[in-house]
């Protein structure tokens, strides 16, 4: 029997679902077994598909649906929940100032 779970997620990113973040869920989604994919109000889209992805538009406060049916549901679930509970790690890049000089955020 198929496992299907799935959880509402909120886009945190300032500049919403943009290519950054939408390569590193569909690199993640590519990782598990299961069908994983992302149901906005209008729209359903596979997560394993960097440009499905895009076309979401989802911009900063998006509410998406994750959706994950199959035989590691709950543990691809987990990892895809967990990029946007952490923004992508949008914070952990190093910014480069007006300067040229590398600081951190």
């Amino acid at each position: 029997m198929q496992q299907v779970v799935s959880r509402d997620v909120v886009v945190g990113l300032k500049q919403g679902l943009h290519a950054r973040p939408a390569d590193m869920l569909a690199r993640e989604a590519r990782k598990w077994q299961s069908r994983i994919e992302l149901v906005s109000m209008s729209q359903r889209v596979d997560g394993k598909s960097i440009l499905e992805v895009l076309t979401l538009a989802a911009e900063e406060g998006t509410r998406l649906v994750v959706e994950v049916t199959g035989p590691d549901a709950t543990e691809a679930l987990a990892a895809i929940v967990r990029l946007f509970d952490g923004n992508f790690h949008e914070n952990d890049e190093t910014a480069v100032n007006t300067a040229g000089r590398t600081t951190t955020p």
